[in-house]
């Protein structure tokens, strides 16, 4: 039988990562990303590697958030597991999609009601919208794992980050909620937790340079999180031995957080 994971937030960072990790692990990888012309071709090159390791490829150029876009997914999920006996093993939530501008300005236009709650429903609500259909379709049910992906600005401040760091804590909220309701269904639900990282989505933040040199400094190895770090930790974790792991905020990110 297939073994299949879905990423959302497939072309980048720690969703491009995992991609090519779990297809090298043996995986079929579905994706949805959202991409226009100009960085298309990234979602081009994650697909071409889970193909290269011999593993089936689809990819949904479509935006995560919408309700349509949901259904018009996981319809085209279900039709081709039911067809070809496959099974979805792992959602692997990685939307990074964000306002990122001051609550309360020096001088002009702060955040706005509607990019707090656009920020807040796709970094965190969608987490819910995508599992809960899933599993009503039929889709994720016993041994499943339900991974979220979350930073240290759920629990620190930054310039300009304030709707992105209420999501992440939000996210870590949900993922709670959501590890007590599906544990009867044998569906684990944790909140991964990476290093600062070079990722497109850092590259946004408002002097993301000074929160690189601070990371390099606490980190006791000296660098940086990569992306593949936190994929390898995923394949381990979604195998079956974790099956008791739920509810938890996993640091994957070399002991940068516990270090002053």
């Amino acid at each position: 039988m297939r073994r299949c994971i879905l990423v959302l937030g497939c072309s980048s960072g720690f969703g491009a990562a995992s991609c090519r990790a779990f297809a090298a692990a043996g995986y079929d990888v579905f994706g949805v990303h959202l991409d226009r012309r100009a960085t298309l071709p990234r979602a081009e090159a994650v697909a071409e590697a889970v193909r290269a390791e011999g593993r089936r490829c689809r990819f949904f150029n479509l935006n995560a958030a919408s309700d349509e876009a949901r259904g018009e997914v996981i319809g085209a999920i279900g039709r081709e597991l039911t067809g070809g006996g496959g099974r979805l093993e792992v959602l692997l939530h990685s939307l990074a999609f964000g306002t990122l501008r001051p609550l309360v300005p020096a001088e002009g236009r702060g955040l706005q009601a509607r990019q707090l709650a656009m920020t807040m429903d796709v970094m965190a609500g969608t987490l819910v919208w995508w599992t809960r259909d899933l599993i009503a379709e039929g889709l994720l049910g016993a041994g499943g794992r339900v991974f979220a992906m979350t930073s240290s600005g759920s629990h620190t401040a930054a310039a300009s980050y304030g709707a992105v760091a209420a999501a992440k804590a939000a996210l870590e909220a949900l993922v709670r909620q959501l590890a007590m309701e599906l544990a009867p269904r044998d569906i684990t639900v944790n909140a991964v937790m990476a290093g600062v990282t070079r990722t497109p989505a850092l590259e946004k933040i408002p002097n993301h340079e000074d929160i690189v040199t601070k990371a390099l400094i606490r980190n006791p190895h000296d660098r940086l999180t990569r992306p593949e770090d936190v994929a390898a930790c995923l394949v381990e974790l979604a195998r079956p031995g974790t099956y008791w792991l739920n509810g938890n905020v996993l640091r994957v990110d070399g002991g940068e957080d516990v270090c002053s």
